[in-house]
């Protein structure tokens, strides 16, 4: 294709400012999960946009934070390796003219990269015109940003013009995947993380964190009609797993049928979806469980 550009683009930003949000909504499909409580995204997630200008292959990282446990250490090393193998970097921030110190710690690690660094102001639904000239005025000096572009990642507003201004920066460079791939995830994956979407928004703030979702089996049955699929939530302690459970299983069945929703549009076909709640302590510092629960062998510090 003539001038067809390519490359790989990083979303990255604090917990919880619509990193998921915006790459589901640019890619036109949901692949990474979304959630109000920190931590929803542990893995990084490669999406792929096709268009007719190129395409371009987005990374979603886990949020960029002080690491408080190995599974912590690990969500942070996963996003600050990716800064050194893309060729942009989208840095999601929400509209407000204070900079935190978790914001800081972000513009010190981009202020040492070559890598084009765009600030995308997100959740601008949110605040009027006025306001997000205050914002940017406020932001524009702390990283030698190469663009400035306010979105709102929920209802689509100004991500044609963030796609557009992102091909002006790639080169020309070759189609690295089918035109009809959108992820280079395992569906098994995928179904585990949208189980794990539906926990963390069913359950109260403190058990989410210490949650991981294991697929154990995914068959199709003859003919294709249906996929039964079983997995596990763990949890880390035994208090934790009667809240998972509820109420005779009310809580269980409840998350259990919002994913099952989620994963049948995902396939395109019938799901039969078992769930089952184990207790493993202390899971997140252990290396040994967090690479059992899906979480890549590379992605850990030596």
């Amino acid at each position: 294709m003539e001038h067809f550009k390519s490359g790989f683009a990083a979303l990255i930003g604090r917990p919880n400012v619509g990193k998921s949000t915006l790459m589901n909504h640019l890619i036109g499909q949901k692949i990474a999960i979304t959630s109000n409580k920190p931590q929803t995204t542990r893995n990084r997630i490669q999406t792929v946009y096709t268009g007719e200008q190129g395409q371009i292959v987005f990374l979603d990282t886990p949020g960029i934070h002080k690491a408080k446990n190995k599974l912590g250490e690990y969500m942070v090393t996963v996003a600050e390796k990716t800064l050194k193998e893309v060729d942009l970097i989208l840095w999601l921030v929400e509209p407000s003219a204070f900079i935190g110190a978790g914001e800081r710690y972000i513009a010190e690690k981009l202020r040492k990269t070559d890598t084009p660094v765009f600030l995308v102001i997100n959740k601008i639904d949110l605040v009027s015109k006025q306001e997000i000239l205050k914002f940017i005025d406020a932001y524009k000096d702390i990283v030698p940003f190469r663009e400035i572009i306010p979105v709102s990642a929920l209802r689509g507003e100004n991500t044609d013009e963030l796609l557009k201004t992102m091909f002006d920066y790639l080169e020309e460079g070759p189609l690295y995947y089918d035109e009809d791939t959108i992820t280079d995830q395992p569906e098994r994956q995928i179904a585990a993380e949208l189980i794990r979407e539906k926990a963390l928004r069913s359950l109260d703030d403190e058990i989410p964190h210490g949650i991981a979702v294991a697929v154990d089996r995914m068959r199709e049955r003859k003919g294709g009609s249906m996929i039964d699929i079983d997995a596990t939530i763990i949890c880390e302690r035994p208090s934790h797993k009667g809240i998972v459970i509820g109420k005779q299983g009310a809580m269980l069945k409840k998350i259990g049928t919002q994913a099952r929703c989620d994963i049948e549009n995902l396939l395109g076909c019938k799901v039969n979806l078992k769930l089952w709640v184990k207790v493993k302590k202390d899971w997140r510092e252990s290396d040994f469980l967090i690479k059992n629960y899906g979480y890549r062998k590379e992605d850990f510090r030596d």
